[in-house]
């Protein structure tokens, strides 16, 4: 109703001051959204590193990633070699049990891991360039409100 005659009857100024009210709506959802998507993938970063040392008993910590592929390829895998800490464990059962097909399922994980820290990694970037656009677009029209005689009413000049 009212967003739509705003944007579609009132003339120019009105059809920038919705379109304002839009970037300010949109910007923080945008903002919001990156914040998440950089958790997560600190998250899988940590996953990952776990699932190396569980698999390899190695601990690699502050290895960039393009150690470990970026854009869908993997890098060199850890060998398929059970860490001490799943050969103690296997120590402590009962019944000794071949650990091969266990670290293999946590280098398949890894894999799956890494696929889909890259896939956020696209996806923050895409985010990084709209919320550089919906900035740029912002200065753009707030330039063009201006020089058209000054800033509308009730919209703070951020």
């Amino acid at each position: 109703g009212g967003a739509k005659m705003a944007a579609g009857s009132g003339g120019p100024a009105a059809r920038e001051l919705f379109a304002e009210g839009l970037l300010q709506f949109l910007r923080p959802a945008v903002r919001q959204l990156d914040g998440h998507v950089h958790a997560v993938r600190e998250s899988q970063v940590e996953l990952r590193e776990h699932i190396d040392s569980l698999a390899t008993g190695e601990t690699l910590r502050g290895v960039t990633s393009h150690h470990w592929g970026v854009r869908g390829t993997l890098g060199p895998l850890p060998p398929c070699v059970p860490s001490p800490e799943l050969c103690r464990i296997n120590e402590d059962q009962k019944v000794a049990l071949d650990l091969d097909p266990y670290v293999k399922k946590l280098l398949n994980a890894r894999r799956r891991v890494v696929l889909v820290n890259n896939i956020l990694q696209n996806a923050q970037e895409r985010l990084r360039r709209l919320n550089h656009s919906v900035a740029k677009e912002t200065v753009r029209r707030r330039a063009m409100l201006e020089a058209a005689g000054g800033y509308p009413q009730g919209l703070p000049a951020k």
